[in-house]
């Protein structure tokens, strides 16, 4: 099964949002189907096949998420960060500002589904191959 070493290894590669379905493929190739991603201090849990899981430690200190999500601001900082306009600390912290508390990724439905704190879906969006 993978690492979080190899998918370390597979993230460093990612400067900005353009960069995120290269990222997606590669991790793909080395067992990943699935993972969740925590906002408030950057923690992933990676899953693959036969209920394998493993987790990241923590990445920054923690971040507190607005308790409302303002979707029409998330959307528009979303779209410039996936055009390679921001870094990925500058939209971890448009995250929280905005009430993301974590975001899901499908790698066999190619989704990506950000949550709110209540745990509602915000947005779903199709990841480019």
């Amino acid at each position: 099964m993978f690492t979080v070493e190899e998918i370390k290894l597979a993230h460093s590669k990612v400067k900005s949002g353009a960069d995120f379905p290269a990222y997606i493929q590669d991790i793909k190739k080395i067992g990943v189907t699935y993972y969740e991603t925590y906002v408030t201090d950057g923690h992933t849990d990676y899953f693959g096949s036969n209920q394998y899981k493993t987790s990241s430690p923590a990445k920054y200190n923690l971040l507190a998420i607005a308790e409302m999500a303002n979707i029409p601001s998330f959307k528009m900082e979303l779209k410039e960060h996936q055009q390679g306009k921001t870094d990925f600390q500058t939209f971890i912290e448009m995250c929280a500002k905005y009430g993301v508390e974590k975001w899901t990724v499908s790698i066999d439905k190619m989704t990506c589904t950000y949550y709110d704190m209540a745990n509602n879906e915000i947005l779903v969006e199709g990841i480019p191959n």
